[in-house]
């Protein structure tokens, strides 16, 4: 078992491993709530466990959220049966593939977050403003609109990326979607209603995000923030060294550079660059281009 959580914390503490994270994160809350589940139940509490979960989910009702608003976070990182964690993370490991690799890592988990924020978000206000809904009191809980969220973002990204599936063979993204919000569109009359709901949500999210940052407004920035503190929090101070050397004009002018434009592979690639990875895609195809050329291509049509 010191093996597993060895590669666990291996897998989890890998730069830029954003995807793996998340998956991580929900496969982890998913085991602490299964082994719970399990052993409260042979001890005959089973009340604990509900309680337990009860904590995780999204309420409907806006009383009932209003007392546990920490949910809205919590509730697309919690499952409680194997499928459908298993549904979800594929589809988001499928999805996100696409979106870490053409926009990185920080794009996916804000688009990830806000989809998730953005189902809560109409699940609470269909709940409570739409009479059909007000019958049903069950709560939320699943990564299922953050999914969703990543998976229309990646299609509004790359409409004409293909998959190829077993028994049909390539199909484009943008089907593969489609096909997936119609089915939601038509079960929001079901027995999974909210969490129908929350799926156009996360959908909505993921192609008002990925259309925005083409014209140049990333609306994930406050995730950033918040995901750049947390890790200044949790990353270990270095032991203090005081040095009296004195700095180069050259190195202050290089250092003030950076910190007004960031990092350097977030700047806007310069017109030899674009062009050279324009020459690797006539002679190669745009699927030769590795994924910081591919990053900074994107840059350059959002700088146009």
């Amino acid at each position: 078992m010191s093996g597993l959580f060895d590669d666990f914390r291996s897998e989890f503490n890998k730069p830029n491993n954003t995807l793996v994270q998340l998956i991580l994160v929900n496969i982890v809350v998913f085991l602490v709530l299964l082994v719970a589940k399990v052993s409260l139940t042979i001890g005959e509490h089973t009340e604990w466990y509900d309680l337990m979960r009860d904590q995780l989910m999204m309420p409907g009702q806006i009383n009932a959220f209003l007392h546990k608003p920490w949910t809205l976070f919590t509730y697309f990182f919690t499952h409680d049966e194997i499928f459908h964690i298993l549904y979800n993370m594929l589809f988001l490991y499928w999805f996100g593939r696409l979106i870490d690799e053409y926009l990185g890592n920080r794009r996916l988990i804000g688009l990830y977050i806000m989809g998730g924020i953005a189902g809560g978000l109409l699940f609470l206000a269909m709940y409570n403003l739409v009479p059909y809904f007000q019958r049903d009191t069950r709560p939320m809980l699943g990564a299922s609109a953050a999914a969703f969220s990543v998976a229309v973002g990646a299609a509004t990204l790359l409409p004409n990326y293909t998959f190829h599936l077993l028994f049909f063979g390539p199909v484009r993204i943008k089907f593969i979607v489609f096909f997936f919000i119609i089915l939601s569109v038509a079960q929001t009359a079901g027995l999974n209603a909210g969490g129908n709901l929350a799926h156009l949500g996360g959908a909505l999210m993921g192609f008002a995000y990925v259309k925005l940052l083409q014209n140049g407004t990333d609306l994930g920035r406050p995730i950033y923030w918040l995901a750049d503190g947390w890790s200044s929090l949790l990353r270990p101070k270095p032991a203090v060294k005081v040095s009296y050397r004195q700095r180069s004009s050259a190195s202050t002018q290089a250092t003030s550079y950076v910190s007004s434009s960031g990092p350097a592979s977030m700047s806007t690639p310069d017109q030899d660059e674009v062009d050279t990875i324009l020459d690797k895609i006539s002679r190669s195809g745009y699927e030769s281009l590795t994924r910081e050329e591919k990053q900074k291509l994107f840059r350059a049509s959002q700088r146009n």
